[in-house]
């Protein structure tokens, strides 16, 4: 039987890897070779992946999300389909491990939440190198991969919120900190971070700010555990809790802009900050249908009707921010760090789930 590996096994040697600096900055390892020459969306492009007739998608994004992307690509493209194969990215890190290690090549193409995913399939050589015209005139060096191998496809935030029937405005916690007042406990919902990546990067970026004295205390107030991070601002909509200790800033938004009771809070300390980044791999069955599609979800048009639809953000220089929407320049954030990510991932699953006992 083939031994699981963990994510510090996969990835022994790459330590040396620089921690990235920047939010949004998570292409932590030097470039070894020169990037590959930036690739038009041709007629020869589309004719190649039209006779391939189809692209598999690993995402962790919305399932809804995801689908709206895939049908508007589909309606770019007639005859290409889009299957999607969603899950959370830690679960989708572990599926992958599974498949390479057992011969299986069925993923065209992925995204992640967890950024520290693209060192792992980097270093492993399970990437194709490939720079779209876009990705290579509109997305500075922090949002792409050195070697051409990953874009960072959207920004997002993991951030607090309350629901507004449950909690005043005047009495709702402000920072990380008011949330381990004893009046919360029993009230609150958060994301688990050995299922997702998105509450995977905000816990490490909590714990460098914050230690782990803060999650120890933080689990000692009965929080509800929920898997994805797109789970706790439904939960708080639907008035189950009063407060999202973490989770998916854009569900908030999106949920109050069609009229729920929730409120997004932007902590004091600083909002974790999620790069979800994109890759095509080097064994894609359908390896020119993959190429379009990555060209594709990174044209100034995709990203904007993305960053519209989703309430993401974007790293392509020419989109503009939503009307009414907060300005990730406006918010304070917490850095990034796929590297440090990576380091930690194994421990943060184990001493978490033996805090909030899940």
């Amino acid at each position: 039987m083939r031994k699981k590996l963990s994510r510090r096994d996969v990835l022994q040697g790459a330590a040396n890897a620089s921690a990235a600096l920047a939010a949004g900055s998570v292409f932590a390892s030097p470039a070894r070779a020169e990037a590959p020459a930036p690739v038009a969306i041709s007629p020869a492009l589309v004719d190649a992946a039209k006779k391939e007739a189809k692209v598999i998608l690993y995402s962790s994004m919305d399932l809804p999300v995801g689908e709206k992307l895939g049908k508007a690509f589909e309606a770019a493209y007639p005859g290409i389909s889009v299957q999607i194969e969603r899950s959370g990215s830690e679960r989708l890190f572990q599926r992958l491990d599974q498949e390479f290690g057992s011969g299986i090549r069925a993923a065209d193409i992925v995204n992640t939440s967890d950024a520290s995913h693209i060192i792992s399939w980097k270093k492993n050589g399970w990437l194709a190198p490939f720079v779209s015209d876009d990705i290579a005139q509109h997305f500075l060096p922090d949002y792409r991969d050195p070697d051409g191998m990953s874009a960072t496809s959207r920004i997002y935030l993991s951030s607090i919120a309350y629901n507004t029937k449950l909690v005043k405005p005047e009495d709702a916690p402000k920072s990380y900190a008011d949330l381990l007042d004893p009046k919360w406990a029993g009230k609150m919902v958060k994301g688990h971070p050995a299922y997702s990546g998105t509450i995977m990067t905000a816990t490490f970026q909590l714990i460098r700010e914050l230690g782990w004295d803060y999650l120890d205390k933080l689990s000692k107030q009965r929080v509800m555990q929920v898997q994805s991070s797109t789970d706790p601002p439904k939960k708080l909509s639907l008035g189950e809790r009063a407060v999202m200790a973490d989770g998916n800033e854009y569900g908030v938004v999106l949920l109050k802009e069609a009229g729920q009771p929730v409120e997004p809070i932007y902590p004091t300390e600083g909002t974790p900050t999620i790069s979800g980044p994109t890759a095509i791999f080097a064994s894609a069955p359908h390896p020119n249908a993959a190429r379009l599609f990555q060209a594709w979800l990174h044209t100034r048009e995709t990203q904007q009707f993305f960053t519209d639809y989703t309430a993401q953000y974007s790293a392509h220089a020419q989109v503009v921010p939503h009307l009414g929407r907060r300005k990730l320049s406006d918010i304070k954030l917490m850095k990034e760090d796929a590297a440090g990510v990576e380091k930690m991932a194994e421990e943060i699953k184990t001493r978490y789930a033996r805090l909030f006992r899940v």
